[in-house]
């Protein structure tokens, strides 16, 4: 893999250990406040699972 590839995959992971952040405190404070699941925890999680599936795919996964 070219290390331009590379250094986008990590870009990419780190945006992802962003979001986990995010969507942890969401959750925390939906706990605490016995509000349920947060609004945005759907779009989220599938903001995420994109990410990570592009960084995969950068990395040179899921061939054809």
């Amino acid at each position: 893999m070219s290390d331009r590839y590379e250094h986008l995959a990590e870009r990419l992971d780190a945006i992802v250990e962003d979001l986990d952040e995010i969507m942890f405190e969401q959750l925390r404070e939906a706990a605490a406040e016995k509000t349920g699941r947060p609004a945005d925890d759907k779009r989220l999680t599938q903001a995420r699972r994109a990410i990570e599936k592009a960084s995969h795919l950068l990395r040179g996964g899921f061939s054809d």
